[in-house]
């Protein structure tokens, strides 16, 4: 099917899909419904909603056909993992015979009481996970290797890459990890080389076709120094992985590419959010000299902007807008934003829900974060040292003075007006977005969840509620619209 719309779309002169994925996201996000109706996409269904669910995804699946949807006839049951790996291996050699792209299997638990214990991590559930094909491989000549400073520092080298057509997508990058990995693969400028994407996703040099060398090949060095602004630079050895080894550091906190990176992390979508705060708009202004770390962006004026490329007035008063909204942050988003390493957005809750202030995360000890659930020594490290660190100290202190206030967090052990009591959100909604209807649910002490089961307390039923709607129904569990959700926020 992707090979006849690229056909049609290459005959009227319009880009080609890249991959089925790119195809199917981008049908659904046209307003024209008669576009959508000649793409002839098809819903192969595999879950349901009812009073009456079944007890395993085999008799759910058969269900589903005997109601008249299309589901998938390649599935199978196994009782053994012998079982399992016969037909990994069976689909593996038989995914270019079918009418659709297949990149791996995804291996489920079957019984749904065993899923119900199993539940959810914060993106994916703990009872499937996909058993992917090997990588595609494609060779391609490196033309240049550069190195990138990340906002902790670290220096990576990237290939640059002759473009190569990889798992539906061209790609002209690859990073190299760090300089142990050049060593370890023995790779120089222009060696041709194989290339594949990890997961389908990153693009990765596997290894150096050296009978193809004809001696204009050049090597590289590690740098003695930050190629960006020229201080020194420390090994730190980590890692027991073949791409992982000594990782470079540049020393220099003020580096200009490690604030850059800092910035455009601490503006970035789940930390504080900044709407028109792109990276190319925090590199405009740090390179002008108008920011130099996150505090300054709320000293910024609409006059400061006005005279700067890619902004008019009314793109000015935007951002100023955007950036005074800000101010005003949840305490998970606040953490996040800072950019201490190995705090992730889920470390970051799981701090907020743990400590309920930030005060008492700053002074927290070495031994208390190690005692928090999924923090281990060096992720409590980390957090330590940061808050210990004086720089670090002062741009905390910096926020604050230019008014930035973390919202309360009630948090579920402080007896909050929601805590007890678990939502499940289905729909869009016109007042907020979902993460943040997620934020101040848990600012509430409330809970929330992916799933619908009796145990769940509220769903709330925002435009185009699907299936989690319809399950609430059926188990009788108490419905709100977004009025009355607001109400209970109020």
């Amino acid at each position: 099917m992707l090979e006849k719309l690229n056909e049609k779309r290459a005959t009227l002169g319009e880009p080609l899909f890249a991959n089925p994925r790119n195809a199917a996201a981008g049908t659904m996000r046209q307003l024209d419904a008669s576009i959508v109706a000649a793409r002839k996409l098809v819903l192969t269904a595999y879950d349901i909603s009812s009073i009456n669910m079944p007890d395993t995804q085999t008799e759910e699946l058969v269900w589903l056909k005997k109601l008249g949807f299309k589901t998938d006839n390649n599935w199978r049951e196994c009782k053994t993992l012998g079982e399992l790996f016969e037909y990994y291996k069976k689909i593996s050699k038989e995914k270019n015979s079918h009418p659709f792209w297949v990149d791996g299997v995804v291996i489920k638990v079957n019984q749904k009481k065993y899923r119900d214990i199993l539940g959810y991590t914060g993106k994916a559930p703990r009872w499937g996970i996909a058993f992917k094909f090997p990588a595609e491989q494609g060779t391609t000549k490196v033309k240049d290797i550069y190195v990138q400073v990340g906002r902790t520092g670290s220096l990576t080298p990237v290939a640059l890459l002759e473009p190569v057509q990889l798992a539906g997508t061209t790609v002209t990058h690859a990073t190299l990890h760090n300089f142990d990995e050049i060593k370890r693969l023995g790779v120089k400028i222009g060696d041709m080389v194989v290339v594949e994407k990890a997961g389908d996703i990153i693009p990765k040099i596997v290894r150096v076709l050296e009978k193809m060398r004809d001696g204009s090949e050049r090597g590289i060095r590690e740098p003695k120094v930050c190629p960006i602004c020229g201080s020194d630079i420390r090994r730190y050895e980590v890692g027991e992985k073949m791409e992982e080894g000594a990782i470079l550091k540049c020393v220099n906190s003020k580096c200009y590419a490690q604030q850059l990176e800092k910035m455009i992390h601490f503006a970035s979508k789940k930390a504080f959010d900044i709407d028109g705060l792109g990276d190319k708009i925090v590199e405009q202004l740090m390179s002008e000299g108008l920011i130099k770390n996150p505090a300054d962006l709320f000293n910024l004026k609409k006059g400061d902007l006005e005279s700067l490329d890619r902004f008019a007035e009314k793109s000015a008063e935007n951002l100023i807008v955007a950036i005074e909204r800000a101010k005003n942050v949840t305490l998970p988003r606040f953490i996040f934003g800072l950019g201490i390493p190995h705090v992730g957005e889920e470390t970051a809750i799981r701090l907020a829900a743990h400590y309920l202030s930030f005060d008492k995360i700053r002074q927290a000890s070495f031994e208390d974060l190690q005692n928090i659930n999924d923090i281990g020594p060096k992720v409590a490290e980390s957090i330590f040292n940061f808050f210990h660190d004086k720089e670090n100290t002062k741009l905390v202190d910096d926020l604050f003075a230019n008014g930035v206030k973390i919202q309360k967090f009630l948090g579920q052990q402080s007896g909050g007006k929601l805590s007890g009591r678990i939502f499940v959100l289905t729909g869009s909604m016109e007042a907020m977005g979902r993460d943040e209807a997620k934020e101040k649910i848990r600012a509430l002490g409330g809970e929330v969840s992916e799933s619908v089961s009796k145990k769940t307390t509220y769903v709330v039923a925002g435009e185009s509620a699907g299936s989690k709607l319809e399950k609430a129904n059926s188990l009788g569990v108490k419905v709100l619209n977004e009025k009355e959700f607001l109400a209970m926020l109020d």
